[in-house]
């Protein structure tokens, strides 16, 4: 299916994560975010994650960056792909991809991937476990999207790529610059470009699985736990057979185990800190000097703008009327009253105005410090 006027009510009805929808240009004015050479410089750099994909007669290989200057000057005139992950922490313009994309709940946003290819070039078939819109920026490119996938499909053997041992296409576009194809998770895709300076832009996003859940949550309960409960039964009454592990010592069991497990409110505090983790641990974005509540004050003497980290995750639990809790890049914020109001403006939107009429609330205030010293904001002034 292909739509030229996108309705995001519609999308979600009709095909998110039901089938694949080719959205044809629906920017007023489309205009690539971001030059070739400076993904490549981008690749280059530490700390950045990024990936080469080669073709030889066929056979894909995979090279991790950061890369030399001259690589990408060595490769000859055999297909490749550049790939660079969470491009959107390092470009306002490629970020500001993301505000077409907020009808969907900012939580489940994991990052912009960035690819280049050269005319032929493709990372193969594939499929993947998430939802993903893949937007063309520059040349065009041949999508095909063939029937679900799951654990049991076969893949290559190959130590570096998931590829798809078959694939037969269902569906097949070509995008051109402004174009959009949503890929919903488990659909096998293979995209090849026609042409050279072919650039694509992947909106990818957070799908925990279970097993990751049920691990990361009963890990943070043990570290938390400040006692290690053991079973009692001071009511043991005498058994028939005392080969029986009876009902009574199973239930006892069960609810050592479930009780602190089904904790909802514990479980979305952890959740909300866990899934407001940076991407990269490896980056400090923190100021050279930090500043305190007078600093503050002083600094915010006349309207100013409060811009997030484009590299920072910021959401929010509603716990009572009037209170929330504020999460960002790992670290929680209960906050109420003013400072609630506070926290929910900061999570819509990636800019706010803040006066001193604001920081009559101290809670605010400290809200706002500690978010400064971390530098998942920073102010700008209006002017």
């Amino acid at each position: 299916m292909q739509v030229s006027k996108f309705q995001p009510d519609l999308f979600l009805r009709d095909y998110w994560q039901k089938k694949p929808l080719l959205i044809k240009n629906p920017w007023a004015s489309w205009t690539n975010p971001l030059e070739p050479d400076e993904l490549a410089g981008l690749a280059c750099e530490e700390g950045i994650e990024s990936r080469l994909i080669t073709q030889d007669h066929g056979a894909l290989a995979l090279e991790h960056g950061p890369f030399a200057e001259t690589r990408f000057g060595e490769l000859g005139g055999a297909p490749w792909t550049l790939l660079v992950q969470a491009v959107d922490h390092h470009v306002p313009e490629v970020s500001a991809l993301l505000d077409s994309f907020r009808f969907i709940p900012n939580w489940r946003i994991d990052d912009v991937m960035v690819s280049y290819a050269v005319d032929q070039g493709g990372v193969g078939a594939h499929f993947d476990q998430y939802d993903v819109f893949l937007i063309q920026g520059l040349g065009k490119r041949r999508w095909q999207v063939g029937a679900p996938c799951d654990d049991r499909t076969e893949l290559l053997p190959h130590d570096d790529l998931r590829l798809l041992a078959s694939f037969e296409a269902t569906q097949e576009w070509v995008l051109e610059p402004g174009d959009i194809l949503y890929v919903p998770p488990g659909i096998p895709h293979n995209g090849i470009a026609i042409g050279d300076d072919c650039m694509t832009y992947s909106i990818g996003f957070r799908a925990p699985s279970r097993d990751e859940l049920v691990v990361q949550w009963t890990e943070h309960l043990l570290d938390q736990s400040d006692s290690d409960l053991h079973y009692a039964d001071p009511d043991l009454a005498l058994q028939k057979n005392p080969g029986e592990i009876a009902p009574e010592a199973l239930a006892g069991l069960h609810a050592m185990i479930t009780e602190k497990l089904q904790d909802r409110e514990a479980f979305a505090r952890w959740f909300g800190q866990y899934n407001s983790m940076p991407k990269n641990l490896d980056i400090d974005w923190a100021p050279e000097v930090p500043i305190d509540a007078a600093d503050l004050h002083a600094l915010v003497s006349a309207p100013v703008f409060l811009t997030r980290n484009p590299a920072s995750r910021f959401s929010f639990v509603r716990e009572s009327a009037g209170s929330v809790v504020l999460f960002v890049d790992g670290h929680s914020y209960p906050c109420a009253g003013e400072c609630a109001l506070f926290a929910e403006r900061l999570c819509a939107i990636d800019e706010i105005t803040v006066g001193p009429d604001d920081l009559k609330s101290p809670s605010t205030v400290a809200v706002i410090v500690a978010l400064l010293n971390l530098g998942s904001i920073e102010i700008v002034d209006e002017d």
